[in-house]
């Protein structure tokens, strides 16, 4: 399980370094591709193949279908690290998640989110957290 925050740059070239306790659960190969609310999403392979078992399964003659595996699948890029620990994040994924210098690294359960700072600050406000919880109780979630 991923889980944790962590503050790092990217580099003018687009290398992010990954966290050590991130590497260990993403194993050499897995995938980055675009998330939701902005960021973007780090799967190791195995997840991402369960992900993708998903994707396929949509019907093709549903748009919304169609629509909602093209975001993921489109921009997804499978990633191995550098012997410092980095990924190469491509230019169009930057631009996307607007990835300039300061970046914020979230284990999220089975994936690790990647966000600008100020993405990060913006769209992860937790202020409101008590009428969140009061909402999760209707899906199930109680604390």
């Amino acid at each position: 399980m991923f889980m944790g925050e962590y503050s790092h740059t990217i580099d003018a070239k687009g290398r992010l370094i990954i966290p050590a306790k991130f590497r260990e659960l993403l194993g050499e190969e897995f995938v980055l591709t675009k998330g939701l609310d902005g960021c973007l999403s780090i799967y190791p392979m195995d997840e991402w193949e369960a992900f993708e078992k998903k994707l396929r399964a949509l019907p093709l003659t549903n748009k919304n279908a169609r629509t909602f595996s093209r975001f993921f699948v489109a921009g997804a890029t499978t990633c191995e690290l550098d012997r410092q620990g980095r990924i190469l994040v491509p230019q169009t994924l930057r631009e996307f998640a607007g990835l300039d210098k300061d970046v914020v690294l979230t284990g999220n359960l089975n994936r690790v989110e990647v966000w600008s700072k100020e993405r990060w600050t913006e769209n992860c406000n937790f202020d409101d957290m008590d009428s969140i919880a009061e909402g999760m109780q209707d899906m199930g979630i109680i604390i």
